[in-house]
């Protein structure tokens, strides 16, 4: 079902900036609401301003977060930035200097806010673009780009009254959390967490938000859950995401109809997307010379030095079809990337330890390579 694509796939609907899709998903909510509350266990909100789907996950993963951020401190910036707008009226106007006079005498980190440092002043502008871009304030005059070089730059925001929508009500006081398991154990207090409603959410969470759901054991409720109930999954699925389960010995996953456009699955229409196919295939290949042994759960372990050669070795067999960024990137480079997109993918798990890589089951899943004639005009042109 569109409606509950767009519901997953976005973090909210803002009304002001489309009227018709608002619309179009509060007259088809009547329709969701038994997945999305029985099954998922979400709550949705709508009301005259937004349509938005609180979305939580099964299980946290290392993927998850604001994409663009990458530091501690960005999200400590975001939080204050949240609370300087929530003084502020819709459509109430301010300036930078504001802003960041506001967070500076408010970081409660043990590093010290200085705008004389760019790092600092980095960290800011990635946190004002992303307000804006979600719908939080709008810039009316000024580019808060030009504060990387300048701490005297000026902007003019518009507060859009819509930050007291952005976080999701928590059951307990914030004050007292010290842990990320303290905001998923709130929800479920005093419930045994693998039966009956809680395993079922979690379970419809995971596989519709991950990009897997591995077995981890005999024990493993959850993976116990998706193999007792599998036609009702199934079930579900088709009807609202017009997608498939696969179900193995030791993996789930949801595979997407042809013409399902979500904008981050996998493959996409990205070269790294194309190159980790291409690894995904030389992993197959040596499974099945015999180069590589599957464990009982069905992963394989290998040295990061052996994955690393394999990449090189995607580069010398493909490099003629992938993107000048691609061709001519540096090797150590390349290396993190690919291992980085597999890894948010669950495609591999990294030992950091031991400097192994775990090969995952999905790796195995869906492979690719360029077409025979594509192969034999580069050896030609050799």
């Amino acid at each position: 079902m569109k409606e509950l694509e767009i519901l997953l796939e976005r973090f909210w609907i803002i009304k002001e900036q489309d009227k018709e899709l608002y619309y179009q998903i509060k007259d088809a909510s009547p329709k969701l609401k038994n997945f999305l509350e029985d099954k998922l266990g979400y709550k949705l909100i709508i009301n005259p301003y937004i349509i938005k789907l609180e979305k939580l996950p099964g299980k946290p993963e290392n993927w998850m977060g604001i994409e663009d951020f990458e530091d501690r401190m960005e999200y400590g910036f975001l939080c204050l930035l949240l609370m300087f707008l929530e003084d502020k009226g819709p459509e109430e106007q301010f300036v930078l200097s504001q802003i960041t006079e506001f967070v500076q005498g408010t970081y409660p980190g043990q590093e010290k806010v200085d705008w004389t440092l760019y790092k600092h002043r980095r960290h800011l502008i990635k946190v004002l673009r992303f307000a804006a871009e979600i719908g939080l304030m709008k810039v009316n005059d000024g580019d808060e780009q030009y504060f990387a070089n300048a701490v005297d730059t000026e902007v003019l925001y518009e507060n859009t009254g819509l930050s007291k929508y952005f976080m999701r009500n928590f059951t307990g006081n914030l004050l007292y959390y010290r842990h990320w398991q303290d905001i998923e154990n709130e929800e479920w207090v005093d419930i045994d967490k693998d039966r009956g409603r809680i395993r079922r959410n979690r379970v419809y969470r995971r596989l519709v938000m991950s990009p897997a759901v591995y077995s981890e054991g005999i024990e493993d409720a959850d993976y116990l859950y998706i193999k007792n109930y599998r036609n009702m999954l199934q079930k579900d699925i088709e009807e609202m995401l017009e997608s498939q389960l696969h179900v193995h010995k030791n993996g789930a996953f949801v595979i997407l109809d042809e013409g399902k456009n979500f904008c981050d699955t996998f493959p996409n229409n990205k070269n790294i997307s194309d190159i980790v196919l291409q690894m995904n295939g030389l992993i197959v290949e040596e499974v099945k010379k015999g180069s590589f042994l599957k464990r009982e759960d069905d992963t394989i372990h290998i040295s990061m030095a052996r994955f690393e050669a394999m990449i090189e070795e995607c580069l010398k067999r493909y490099m003629e079809g992938w993107s000048k960024e691609y061709r001519e990137m540096k090797l150590e480079k390349l290396y993190n990337e690919v291992i980085k997109y597999m890894q948010d993918f669950q495609m591999i798990q990294v030992n950091e330890g031991t400097k192994e890589v775990i090969i995952m089951p999905l790796a195995g899943k869906v492979i690719g390579c360029y077409s025979k004639d594509f192969t034999e005009r580069t050896e030609a042109d050799e």
